[in-house]
């Protein structure tokens, strides 16, 4: 979610208006996506590389990520979505802590959108992880055990498909170390839309382009045709 700085910018706000108008964002494509059956959507909110952001507006958006945690998920039981946050909570202060549980917990029955917020989340972080945890449940099996589907259900979003899909709004053309291993396969549609201008036609218009592609997966186009 690209771009909600150089939108305050433009206006000659202070950036974190954008931050408050890329909330805003949050909301229209979370609605969105529910409404057209989609069913797990992840948001990068916050990279283990945003914490090299100025310190106030790392407090900012730290404030404004509780408050959404305190605000929304009411509105997210409501309409029947599970929230989920992925990223390594501990750096967070023990109320944020506190509040994505209790967000969590409230939500852990829904069987509609499954919503993930990627918060202090990285691609290498969450690999380096799996590896953690597969070593630890395993803790007398040889390394050369451990293959693509023992490491897989170890990942953030074990358990849900494959993204199939990742839009980056801004103009940026890069996954800047978001869900590096399960991307192996997904289309990429990149938007010169600042995240705060993203609506439900920018979604429309991602899934257009998607559907217009072949996807092999190794195949060739006739195997696929074939099928």
């Amino acid at each position: 979610m690209d771009g909600n700085g150089r939108w305050a910018k433009k206006r000659l706000l202070p950036r974190f208006i954008g931050h408050q108008k890329g909330l805003n964002a949050v909301k229209r494509v979370v609605s969105h996506c529910s409404e057209l059956g989609v069913r797990s959507l992840t948001l990068f909110a916050f990279s283990t590389e945003n914490w090299r952001r100025p310190e106030d507006e790392v407090n900012k958006l730290m404030g404004l990520f509780l408050k959404a945690l305190q605000r929304e998920v009411g509105k997210l039981d409501e309409n029947n979505v599970k929230l989920q946050i992925i990223g390594d909570r501990s750096a967070f202060s023990e109320e944020i802590q506190a509040n994505i549980e209790l967000a969590e917990s409230r939500t852990a029955d829904n069987v509609g959108l499954v919503l993930n917020i990627a918060a202090n989340y990285g691609g290498r972080w969450d690999v380096v992880e799996a590896v953690k945890k597969w070593q630890e449940k395993n803790p007398h099996s040889p390394i050369s055990e451990l293959d693509e589907q023992a490491l897989g259900q170890h990942v953030c979003l074990a358990g849900l498909p494959e993204p199939d899909l990742l839009i980056r709004t801004g103009g940026e053309q890069r996954i800047s170390n978001f869900l590096i291993w399960q991307m192996a396969y997904t289309e990429f549609f990149f938007t010169p839309t600042l995240w705060p201008d993203f609506d439900e036609s920018s979604i429309d218009e991602a899934i257009l382009s998607f559907s217009q592609r072949e996807r092999r997966f190794g195949k060739t186009g006739d195997q696929v045709k074939s099928c």
